[in-house]
């Protein structure tokens, strides 16, 4: 039977991760996301999730330069669990995200300019600018599916 485990997420990062490396020298960072539910009781204050997220390699490279705490991050990974032992002999288990993909959601200009890299450093992910024209088709023939 096939399976899927797949988990996107968009919130606020809740501290500053912090990029630390493995005993062999891969990047690994540990980092917690706020996330708003979408419905609210009328009255009540919004409620919020808190998800833990790990990202090894140059995804942690990129997650420890350019977010600090605060900043919106959109992350698509999947979901892990961890189970052990603790020091009372009580079975404990943890859930945690392994980010795949961690992108900017704001804008260039609405970024913080206190820690992380500074606005020149970051990189620009937009779309062509165009003219905003259409091409005018005269039929439907000669639309192109």
């Amino acid at each position: 039977m096939a399976s899927f485990n797949k988990v996107i997420l968009m919130g606020h990062l809740v501290a500053d991760p912090e990029l630390r490396q493995t005993q062999s020298g891969i990047a690994v960072t540990s980092f917690r996301i706020g996330v708003s539910r979408r419905a609210t009781k009328s009255g009540e204050q919004p409620q919020s999730d808190f998800f833990d997220i790990v990202a090894w390699r140059q995804t942690a490279e990129f997650v420890t330069r350019f977010f600090t705490k605060g900043r919106p991050i959109l992350v698509c990974g999947s979901l892990q669990t961890r189970s052990w032992t603790d020091a009372n002999g009580n079975k404990r288990i943890s859930y945690e995200i392994v980010a795949d993909e961690c992108s900017f959601v704001d804008k260039k200009g609405d970024a913080p300019v206190s820690g992380g890299a500074p606005m020149a450093e970051m990189p620009s992910y937009s779309s062509p600018k165009t003219d905003g024209s259409f091409e005018e088709l005269s039929a439907d023939d000669e639309l192109p599916f």
